[in-house]
């Protein structure tokens, strides 16, 4: 394992048994930003960096009992409390890293990823494999229940133009990723960019 999984799975190791409890008002906010990907009943989706799966109900009711609910993780810890809550019956839980995923090209129709994009250590090689997974035409959603001031606020950090998730960094690194960016949003109460898998 690199040192960077290592990294990320110590970080949410740590944090795994009272993740859901210290965020858990959340639950609207995921099912908002589900609701914009325009899934439709039989389609095929994918939580990458599931957690503790918050967002697998939502997603499972927006393909329905004929669609594909996947949630990938890096983590065992965050598997075990998807499990715990009971979010495995909304959806498959796989432990892989998202930039080596076990899921055929173009095999799915939207992948959903919920504070993923900071913990990438290769953000433009991971979002090509997401891109790899998902048919052309498909949608990506890089989504966080806050936005990227309020964040940085929570952390005492401040907010630079280097974030990956400022839009002038994240639409370039989307579009040579094989995605195209088509709506950006960053207020205090949530962060949402989707995009379209290119063809």
């Amino acid at each position: 394992m690199s040192d960077d999984q290592t990294r990320v799975q110590e970080f949410f190791t740590a944090r795994a048994a009272d993740w859901d409890s210290r965020f858990p008002d959340d639950g609207p906010a995921y099912a908002a930003a589900v609701a914009e990907l325009g899934l439709r009943a039989g389609d095929r989706v994918l939580d990458a960096g599931c957690g503790t799966g918050r967002a697998l109900p939502p997603l499972r009711a927006a393909v329905g009992p004929s669609g594909v609910v996947i949630g990938a993780d890096l983590t065992p810890a965050m598997l075990r409390e998807a499990v715990r809550a009971g979010r495995d019956r909304d959806g498959a839980l796989l432990l892989t890293d998202v930039a080596a995923l076990p899921l055929r090209s173009g095999s799915l129709d939207a992948v959903f990823g919920a504070g993923l994009i900071s913990h990438l250590p290769s953000p433009a090689e991971d979002l090509r494999e997401l891109a790899r997974v998902v048919r052309p035409g498909g949608v990506l959603a890089l989504f966080h229940p806050i936005g990227r001031a309020a964040l940085a606020a929570r952390h005492g950090r401040p907010l630079t133009p280097e974030d990956v998730r400022a839009e002038p960094n994240l639409r370039p690194l989307l579009a040579g990723s094989g995605w195209r960016m088509t709506s950006y949003a960053d207020e205090d109460a949530r962060f949402l960019a989707l995009a379209v898998r290119e063809g």
